[in-house]
């Protein structure tokens, strides 16, 4: 597939919702993805939300919690759901792995009501 170079009139912001507890999912897709629109300046600004099981899958992986280490060092942005980590008891396991855990449902209203690019998982 050719490169082309982004219209500056296009929006530039890429969402990742993750919600789901499947491994393969996260380490095949979310997080390949992710991390390459990120590196790679498909996107400017990309950012990744744990959102539900995808979080306890987090706090429990170590392998996850490398890439996601690679990702954040990388400039994605990373935000979890407090609801959902209070819920599993992990906001600050997932703190401690540099993510900010913030009530995420104003916040992804307002993403889906500027119409950014949302992908989910």
């Amino acid at each position: 597939m050719e490169n082309s170079t982004v219209n500056p009139q296009e929006a530039n912001e890429l969402v990742v919702l993750w919600t789901s507890a499947d491994r393969e999912v996260a380490l095949k897709m979310v997080f390949m993805y992710t991390f390459n629109a990120k590196t790679k300046g498909w996107w400017e600004d990309v950012c990744l939300i744990v959102w539900g099981p995808s979080s306890k899958l987090l706090s429990e992986d170590q392998e996850l919690q490398a890439y996601m280490a690679k990702m954040l060092e990388a400039g994605v942005e990373v935000v979890a759901c407090k609801a959902c980590t209070d819920s599993y008891g992990i906001t600050d396991t997932l703190e401690k792995l540099g993510i900010e855990v913030k009530y995420m449902g104003q916040p992804l209203t307002q993403i889906l009501k500027r119409d950014a690019k949302l992908i989910t998982f």
